[in-house]
């Protein structure tokens, strides 16, 4: 169940639903095995300069290797970068979740 963690400038029109929901279809087409995408988005108020930072964190497959993340990465940025007008910096972090992750639905 990969986590998504979207900051972004505050002063963006950037309609965060619909982003979030736009990088779980991303990751779901990339990794059928994904599952849902836990998102939360968190606009800045107080930022330098203006940017949207994409923090995903997976848990670590065998099929997950660096070319498999380097795609994923991809396609984020290229679902993000529409999202936003300039000037903006757009970044995404791909990491793994730690060995000690646990998620469980209620």
């Amino acid at each position: 169940m990969p986590q998504a963690d979207l900051c972004y400038s505050a002063e963006l029109n950037l309609d965060a639903s619909a982003v979030l929901a736009q990088i779980e279809t991303v990751i779901a087409g990339h990794d059928s095995t994904a599952g849902q995408c836990k998102g939360r988005a968190f606009p800045i108020e107080s930022t330098h300069h203006r940017h949207v930072f994409l923090r995903v964190a997976v848990l670590k497959k065998a099929h997950r290797d660096p070319a498999f993340m380097t795609e994923l990465q991809k396609k984020l940025l290229a679902v993000l970068t529409p999202t936003v007008s300039a000037p903006c910096n757009v970044a995404v972090e791909l990491n793994w979740s730690s060995d000690q992750y646990e998620s469980v639905q209620l």
